[in-house]
């Protein structure tokens, strides 16, 4: 073999060599594609499988809820009328003062439980949740809570209105509800700050903070079940859920819902 052929061979041994090299990179960068495009595929079911869970314990828990409301309202709420007008009758047929002024008593409280059950049974059926503003369903929460003195809660909107369907606003009202609880039992602050805003990238932010002692995230109360599930409510829709705390600085509680592109 002479020497143009032996330059010949070692430039397609060589050539050969390079696109078979050329090949195996060509081939493991598109395994380490596919694969990629196998996990973010892999993760994106997951997501929806686990929203779709969430979603389907949260529709058991309404039907729960709902169960339990006409029952209080059907079963209890007949009996305590039936003993309200006992009480009438009773009211009516004494002659003695003392006894009168007694029955009057008992009347009244069995009235005052009569509206409260009335009042649990209808919000336990949603009915209040589906008939108001969600506005309106936040301020009642800061109402009642400045009743009690023990923390004053502050609500500012920058909207007239905000069409929302049942879902949405009870998912905010819950996690409202949880905050405000969970500020009052843990952080010993003196004042809550509840926004709720809508602006051209957001179809609404919710942003709830109070001044207490706040608390250390790696503390168990970070893993709490109040924090686990206002976190998994704001999963149900897709909204951004974010939570900072500091020792002595207060919580602050930001979730936003993004407009759809």
């Amino acid at each position: 073999m002479g020497e143009t052929e032996l330059l010949i061979t070692l430039i397609l041994f060589n050539l050969f060599f390079l696109l078979f090299v050329v090949a195996v990179m060509v081939y493991i960068r598109k395994y380490k594609q596919r694969k990629k495009e196998y996990l973010n595929d892999i993760e994106v079911k997951n997501e929806i499988h686990k929203r779709e869970l969430l979603a389907t314990q949260l529709e058991i828990q309404q039907a729960t809820m709902q169960q339990i409301g006409r029952e209080l309202h059907d079963n209890i709420g007949q009996k305590l009328t039936l003993v309200s007008l006992y009480t009438q009758q009773l009211l009516y047929e004494n002659k003695v003062p003392e006894v009168s002024e007694r029955i009057e008593q008992v009347s009244q409280i069995i009235n005052q439980s009569l509206q409260d059950l009335r009042s649990l049974s209808k919000t336990l059926t949603n009915d209040n949740i589906n008939q108001k503003e969600i506005v309106t369903l936040i301020q009642e929460e800061a109402d009642i809570t400045n009743a009690f003195k023990k923390c004053h809660v502050d609500f500012k909107h920058n909207f007239q209105q905000l069409d929302l369907g049942f879902v949405h606003k009870n998912v905010l009202l819950r996690i409202t509800q949880e905050f405000i609880q969970n500020s009052i039992k843990h952080s010993q602050c003196r004042n809550i700050f509840i926004s709720l805003n809508t602006s051209e990238e957001s179809l609404w932010e919710l942003n709830l903070k109070d001044d207490g002692i706040g608390f250390n995230h790696s503390a168990n109360i970070s893993n709490g079940i109040g924090l686990t599930n206002m976190k998994n409510r704001a999963e149900i829709i897709g909204a951004r859920f974010s939570l900072e705390s500091e020792e002595n600085k207060g919580t602050t509680l930001n979730i936003i819902l993004k407009r759809q592109p």
